[in-house]
């Protein structure tokens, strides 16, 4: 606003008798100031709020300013959310009757204007004489979840009631209809976005932002573990990638004295075991015998000690398996060391912090399953040329907060990470450096600052014959390796055993094998590193790649991009489009009932067009982690469809051919026909909005 129009309505403030009046007479008369942006009515009113400021005597009170804001209520409703404080303020809204405020919401509740009662209940703080379910519920309904979060921010009690009953809702015998039924009417409804699944979202983003205690809502947390339970078996019975030992960590951590679950674990062995393997498997988690089947209560009683000396056996045998089909350590056990007090990491220090060492870095945390909140890195690995340090992280940060040196083990990180003349080799550094700091807030800018590191990932993008198929062609049954471990088969002969990935790792005492494939993770680098340096022609890699991996390239401002994961260059230099390897001959004709996908952020245009054509599709939301989809692909077994740089790290998550990537030039038409002509996916009259409310 120019300074002469400025004065000119300051000085049309000193000629009024009454400017609060005259405001009010000029906003009516006009309808300049309900449009959007910067309005002429909009200057005038925060001119008026600062003239007021400095002429303090103009502000009234008693049944003259009662009048005005009477008024002024009228008009709120209406105006643009930037005049709603200046009116607020000006005609002193936060010192009218409260009541009368209260039923003036209700009033504009009423009519159906449930978004302008909340914002006004907002700025007016009223909400803690509302029911938070009445006044929530329609703007649930239209989609205005931010606004609810608003509604609570400030009002723990209020965030506690909303959460129980957004809870009750996602109970499973709970008829959502209830709930829809008194707003058939209501503009912008968008049922598709009230459902179990949204709201199970919206909770656990509840909970996290105002740091509530998850026990407030067994509902989901019940229905979240569940799906945990599902994957867990998918893993050990179908997949068949987990280890007995760390299966039935996570099956007893999962489950707990949860009696629901307990019930759900039974009946999931009996489908996956004969009565005698479910009978051992309840007795290793502690199932109560009377929520048995009388078949499996009878094995229990049977169950003898020659079980033991199989099992024994068996172990055995997978062991010398193990031995001969994976990557195996090349230095002596004795030389990993398991570092829990401050004296032994001191010793660790000063052989890593040293110029000219190359050192592999790796972290573990516990698999989230989808709960609340970023892991928290629970192993800190770094490996050298004779020995591997396994720090644990968790229990080094509690021992220096006690002792009040919690900045300590932050500032060695740090400074491995930015000392340039130390070479740190990692295999997706930005997903291990988020979750360090997430762990440690003192760590939260070490990204940033990282000097001298080599992220495998983006070299695994320019080795030549890296593919997932050739891998599972040798291999048989076997699943077929991926990420670091295909990296790993490629270069050094023997893939990684990749059993214990999903283990518990904040359990103590960790497990010999927990220790065993944690040092191979971070070992495994060097070994890689090593051969990539002295071979690079073999591999396909140029000369410029062997600079950069001899940590020139972190002196470079731009190379530092590459190291990045989600911006790793594909061996072009160019968009992947779709899957590297061609299948040797179309798939097999699938319907769209039998396809089912998960679409990442940017796509959500594809994904209605498919969604339309009778594609079960899941939605990532613009604002969701990319990661999100592979987690989602490999849960419920779809098929992620992303496009651009996200693309390479999303392939290495899940199966050979399970991860597409789109041309996101095109539109969401030609988009879909590129999806269905890949996978074959034959589309008849029947299924056009078939999955249509």
């Amino acid at each position: 606003v120019s300074r002469q129009l400025k004065e000119e309505i300051r000085r049309g403030f000193a000629r009024l008798e009454d400017p609060l009046a005259g405001l009010l007479a000029m906003l009516e008369s006009s309808s300049d100031w309900k449009g959007k942006g910067h309005s002429l009515g909009y200057c005038i009113t925060t001119e008026l709020q600062l003239w007021i400021k400095a002429h303090p005597a103009v502000p009234q009170s008693g049944t003259k300013l009662k009048k005005l804001q009477a008024r002024v209520l009228g008009m709120l409703s209406q105006c643009p959310a930037n005049l709603l404080d200046p009116l607020i303020s000006i005609y002193q809204l936060h010192t009218a009757d409260r009541n009368y405020l209260l039923e003036h919401v209700s009033h504009l509740y009423l009519q159906g204007n449930y978004k302008e009662a909340a914002m006004l209940s907002i700025k007016l703080k009223l909400q803690p004489d509302q029911d938070v379910e009445k006044m929530c519920t329609p703007l649930l309904l239209q989609d205005k979840a931010n606004l609810v979060e608003e509604y609570v921010a400030e009002y723990p009690e209020l965030q506690r009631k909303l959460l129980q009953t957004l809870d009750t809702w996602c109970e499973p015998s709970f008829n959502m209809r209830d709930i829809t039924r008194p707003y058939q009417g209501l503009s912008k409804y968008k049922p598709e976005k009230f459902n179990r699944r949204v709201l199970s979202k919206l909770i656990f983003r509840l909970l996290e932002r105002f740091n509530v205690d998850s026990a407030l809502c067994p509902n989901v947390i019940n229905q979240r573990h569940l799906r945990t339970l599902n994957y867990l078996f998918y893993k050990r019975f179908v997949e068949k990638t987990m280890t007995e030992e760390n299966w039935a960590d996570h099956i007893q951590s999962t489950v707990g004295e949860n009696r629901w679950l307990q019930g759900h674990l039974v009946q999931s062995l009996l489908r996956h075991c004969d009565a005698r393997g479910a009978a051992r498997w309840a007795q290793h988690c502690q199932v109560p015998p009377e929520m048995l089947p009388q078949a499996v209560a009878e094995e229990l009683q049977k169950l003898h000690i020659k079980d033991r000396v199989e099992e024994v056996t068996k172990v055995d045998n997978y062991e010398a398996s193990k031995k001969k089909d994976y990557y195996q350590l090349p230095i002596p056990r004795e030389n990993i060391h398991f570092l829990q007090t401050w004296e032994e990491t001191l010793m660790c220090w000063e052989k890593v912090l040293q110029a000219g060492q190359v050192v592999g870095v790796d972290m573990e945390w516990k698999p989230s399953f989808g709960m609340v909140g970023k892991p928290h890195v629970a192993l800190l690995q770094l490996a050298l040329k004779d020995e591997v340090f396994l720090l644990d992280l968790s229990r080094l940060l509690e021992q220096a907060e006690a002792e009040g040196e919690k900045e300590k083990l932050p500032h060695f990180i740090q400074m491995l990470y930015s000392d340039a003349a130390i070479i740190k080799l990692g295999y997706g550094m930005s997903g291990d450096l988020s979750s360090l700091a997430a762990t440690c807030s003192a760590l939260k800018d070490t990204e940033k600052q990282m000097q001298g590191v080599v992220d495998l990932l983006a070299v695994d993008k320019q080795v030549d014959g890296l593919s997932p198929e050739h891998s599972h062609e040798e291999r048989g049954v076997r699943q077929p390796e991926k990420g670091l471990s295909l990296l790993v088969q490629h270069v050094l002969g023997k893939p990684l055993d990749k059993t214990e990935q999903l283990s518990n790792w904040e359990k103590r005492p960790l497990r010999e094998e927990q220790i065993l494939y944690a040092a191979s993770d971070a070992y495994c680098l060097l070994e890689i590193y090593e051969r990539l340096c002295k071979d690079p022609e073999s591999f396909g890699l140029g000369s410029d790649l062997t600079e950069s991996l001899m940590g020139k390239q972190s002196k470079k401002p731009r190379a530092k991009k590459q190291l990045n994961k989600q911006e790793a260059p594909s061996p072009s230099g160019q968009e992947f489009q779709g899957p590297r390897t061609e299948p040797s001959g179309p798939p097999a004709p699938i319907s769209p009932q039998e396809f089912s996908v998960v679409c990442d952020n940017m796509l959500q245009g594809l994904g209605r067009y498919l969604r339309c054509l009778g594609v079960d599709v899941r939605l990532l939301d613009n604002e969701d982690d990319h990661r999100k989809a592979a987690e989602i692909a490999r849960q419920e077994g779809r098929v992620i469809l992303t496009s651009g740089l996200p693309y390479q790290t999303l392939r290495s998550q899940v199966g050979e051919g399970r991860c597409f990537s789109v041309n996101c030039s095109q539109k969401a038409k030609e988009q879909a026909l590129q999806v269905l002509k890949h996978f074959n996916v034959q589309v008849s009259l029947g299924d056009i909005f078939s999955r249509c409310q």
